[in-house]
């Protein structure tokens, strides 16, 4: 399975061990089970290589080897720390029903104890939230045990023995993390920034950092770590060597500063280049010296990009902070509000030409006070670059509304750009999610600094004085739906208002000769056809759009072929994907009415799954085009869930896409005798109609049963017993019709359950057997047509929207309200003639005749 699946596995497996243990709590446990495996197999691995077998690790790979032959010390050395043979993860493994709680125990305190010294601030107590947490996993030994084998069994199937394993294992990390953190509610937001967040951030950073040969990046509220790992990977892209790239990070809180180490390690990063702390950001800025020899270590933090989601408007000490150099040119933040001290932390650590990101509650960029003087100095000193308006419930725990604030430190230009991203995303359970085009547009707004109706605008540094410093997004870019209005001259007489069809001004332009087909007249315009779809569909100016639309990407899928099929064993995956998506916005240069934004999202949206099978495919090699696995499922045995295999599957393959290309008709007539089969209890139904209720009765006794719904249970048998009794022809044909669909449908059952059978073989067997050009072809229908589709059909619903909105505007004025009064009237008249014709009491017959006068009266 590819990596996403075998990260849902791992997680539904998991969540449904956890029982009742918090989700925030029971990460600390999982998360660090799969660093230490992530450790233990890391030092297999590197015995492995230095030509050691698995007798060798067994007999000398422990403390009290013969240091002639002890590995221990060159292992400390090279990686840092050292695992004895007996606290091996593969051996708790091995160890099968022998296995204890203890062994966990005695291999993390071993594990403490062997940390080079050279690395001690990197693993020393990176473990103690794990062994502290080990009691609270069962009341006793046993239940604890069970627990753990449990645990590190799941953690198991995670590959770690080579580059593409580590990559999966990271996926897989951080997978797990953002489930956790979707489910641990209002803790949530101690440890992570949700994934697209993060990336924008990331690509924000990565774009200005690019051309440089060494990176200094700094998190000083980093949680579990994936901020800095985000930006380290996107600024990768735009390096020769990613070693080149230094990791600083602070976190208050120990379980999850824990979380920071083990994700910056297991992505591989070099040692030499994480330096982290625990400690309070606020309080203690990161220490500028070696505690052991501060005179001659002292060296200030500078750094290339500084990221951050800080905890919102928290409380915080601000005693003493007159002469903090944080602080001293802007001011200091409000002690009920720390936002503030956050940023000019952030701001404080930037290099000249660097640059930062900060997430933020929308309240800072209108709050008053000491919060607005700091403002104002930041505004003046030119530090502020980008505000971007963030969507409402896009954090775990917290529906508040949120920014990202883009400062340097040395900038050219004195305005500020806005952007109003809070209507761009998805909705995804609870939460709204930011789309891959979402996150584009704002990144690409940045980088070219545009106005954009609606969205953005390039804010003067004389605005922003004139609004006192004010930097609330509505005040410079209103996103707030068009109201409806009413044209009252066309309400009263009908027409079209000229000025009304003036916001369809950008296809009038694109179709210059539509707008005459379409309407007559001047000021107040009406119809000339009735029928509008068919008018717009065959004008020779939208005719003429969707010829060139089709010949801009009539070579998309061949375009895509070449890149991702000829060369997808040795592609680099992210940059083709950016590459790929360039050329798709190239595209639509010179290209309106259609957004080149909607294009990208179909391909990023398919480029996860294509992403998927090319590390498949560079792994394993394309043979794995051609490979099937075991179809595992899920059932129950005596009660317990038991994975059983139950077909097979493709290993990149879908069964459905081979069917569907190279066993067509064989599929073809599988499908027909299943809707002949699907037609068959709408048969019985009719035959159960044309029965009067009498021969529904004598069937009805003859199966002793009242239900119709088995009232063709043993036809055979009914028919033999009715003939017998003499009953009517026609009851009895209708029975022998019954019959014989009754004998059909099983007979249908039978094929249809063999055919799907030797479908299912016949499938596994021709992806087995596909040549070259047969692999070209499915993976150009699984990778290239749907990204290819998707965009032509992009034309198709821009003119659907747009038909639209031109019927609902041809239907707003077309009753006047003249006609509406006619229309009261005789619904008026109506209602009185009717309650003339009504009878009753006198009193009610008073009450009647004065509602017929409200009402108007009766025409004589």
């Amino acid at each position: 399975m590819n990596k996403q699946q075998l990260a849902a596995k791992i997680w539904e497996s998991a969540n449904q061990m956890r029982s009742k243990i918090e989700a925030n709590e029971y990460k600390d446990y999982i998360l660090g089970f799969i660093f230490y495996k992530y450790l233990s197999d890391k030092e297999e691995q590197d015995l492995y290589n230095r030509g050691y077998d698995a007798d060798n690790i067994k007999e000398y790979v422990n403390e009290e080897a013969d240091d002639s032959y002890s590995s221990m010390s060159s292992l400390k050395q090279d990686l840092g720390y050292f695992i004895a043979y007996k606290d091996l993860f593969s051996t708790w493994i091995n160890i099968g029903s022998d296995f204890s709680v203890d062994n966990v125990r005695t291999g993390l305190s071993s594990f403490s104890r062997n940390i080079s010294p050279s690395h001690k601030k990197l693993f020393e107590g990176v473990f103690t939230t794990l062994e502290v947490g080990l009691s609270k996993l069962g009341a006793d030994t046993k239940s604890q045990t069970k627990a753990v084998s449990d645990l590190i069994q799941l953690i198991n199937e995670i590959p770690m023995h080579d580059k593409h394993d580590y990559d999966v294992l990271g996926f897989i990390y951080e997978y797990l993390i953002s489930n956790f953190a979707a489910n641990a509610g209002k803790k949530a937001g101690e440890f992570y920034t949700p994934h697209e967040v993060s990336l924008l951030m990331s690509e924000i950073i990565a774009e200005h950092l690019k051309g440089r040969d060494t990176i200094k990046i700094y998190d000083p509220t980093s949680g579990s770590g994936s901020l800095l790992i985000n930006i380290g990977k996107t600024a990768a892209k735009y390096m020769d060597d990613a070693n080149r790239i230094q990791y600083y990070a602070q976190e208050y809180n120990l379980n999850t500063y824990n979380l920071t180490r083990m994700n910056l390690v297991m992505r591989g990063i070099l040692p030499a280049n994480i330096l982290t702390r625990n400690g309070d950001t606020l309080k203690e800025d990161w220490p500028y010296f070696d505690e052991s020899d501060p005179h001659s270590t002292y060296e200030p933090l500078y750094v290339d990009a500084v990221v951050s989601n800080p905890p919102y408007s928290q409380r915080w000490d601000s005693t003493g902070k007159d002469s903090d150099p944080r602080y001293v040119r802007y001011g200091i933040a409000p002690k009920s509000k720390a936002d503030y001290a956050f940023l000019l932390h952030d701001l404080y650590h930037l290099k000249p030409d660097g640059i930062m990101t900060i997430v933020l509650p929308h309240g800072v960029l209108f709050r008053g006070g000491e919060e607005g003087n700091i403002r104002k100095n930041l505004i003046e000193q030119n530090n502020i670059d980008a505000i971007i308006g963030l969507p409402a419930n896009i954090f775990f725990g917290t529906g508040i509304p949120t920014i990202v604030m883009v400062l340097r430190q040395k900038r050219e230009n004195t305005d500020i750009l806005i952007i109003d991203a809070s209507k761009g995303f998805t909705k995804e359970g609870k939460n709204n999610k930011l789309r891959a085009c979402d996150i584009r547009k704002i990144v690409d707004t940045i980088k070219e600094r545009k106005n954009v109706e609606k969205y953005s605008k390039v804010v003067s540094l004389k605005d922003i004085r004139a609004n006192d410093y004010n930097l609330n997004i509505p005040r410079y870019v209103d996103s707030s739906e068009t109201a409806e209005s009413y044209d009252i001259y066309a309400s009263m007489f009908g027409g079209i208002p000229e000025a009304e069809l003036g916001k369809f001004d950008k296809y009038w332009e694109v179709f210059p000769s539509l707008k005459g087909e379409l309407f007559t007249g001047e000021d107040y315009l009406s119809l000339k056809s009735e029928n509008i779809r068919e008018t717009i569909k065959n004008n020779k100016d939208v005719l003429h759009f969707i010829k060139n639309y089709m010949l801009r990407f009539g070579d998309l899928g061949a375009y895509l072929d070449s890149i991702l099929i000829a060369n997808a064993t040795t592609i680099n995956i992210p940059k083709t994907q950016e590459i790929i998506a360039n050329n798709i916005f190239m595209r639509f240069v010179d290209t309106t009415l259609i957004d080149p934004y909607g294009a990208y999202e179909i391909f990023e949206d398919k480029f996860i799954e294509i992403s998927g099978d090319l590390e498949l495919i560079q792994t394993e090699g394309i043979k794995a085009v051609t490979q099937v696995d075991p179809n595992m499922v899920v059932k129950k045995k005596n009660g317990k869930d038991v994975e059983v295999q139950e077909g097979w599957k493709g290993h990149i393959l879908p069964f459905d896409l081979v069917q569907e290309i190279c066993l067509s008709e064989r599929k073809r007539d599988l499908k027909e005798k299943q809707e002949k089969l699907a037609e068959i209890p709408s048969s019985y139904e009719e035959i159960l109609e044309s029965m009067s209720e009498d021969d529904k009765e004598i069937i009805s006794e003859a199966l002793n049963d009242t239900n119709d719904a088995f009232v063709f249970k043993n036809i055979k048998a009914v028919v033999k017993s009715l003939k017998a009794d003499g009953e009517s022809k026609e009851l009895i044909e209708s029975l022998e019709k019954a019959e014989k669909l009754n004998n059909e449908e099983k007979k249908l059952k039978t094929e249809i359950k063999q055919g799907e059978d030797e479908l299912h073989l016949e499938t596994k067997a021709k992806i087995e057997s596909l040549s070259e050009e047969e692999v070209n072809n499915l993976l150009h229908k699984k990778w290239s047509s749907p990204i290819y589709n998707g965009i032509l059909d992009l034309s198709n619903d821009m003119l659907k929207a747009f038909t639209k909105d031109v019927e609902a505007l041809s239907t707003k004025y077309a009753v006047t309200m003249d006609d509406l009064e006619k229309e009261i009237k005789e619904t008026e008249k109506s209602l009185a003639s009717m309650l003339s014709e009504l009878t009753g009491s006198e009193r009610d017959m008073e009450g009647i005749n004065e509602l017929i006068k409200l009402l108007g009266g009766i025409d004589e």
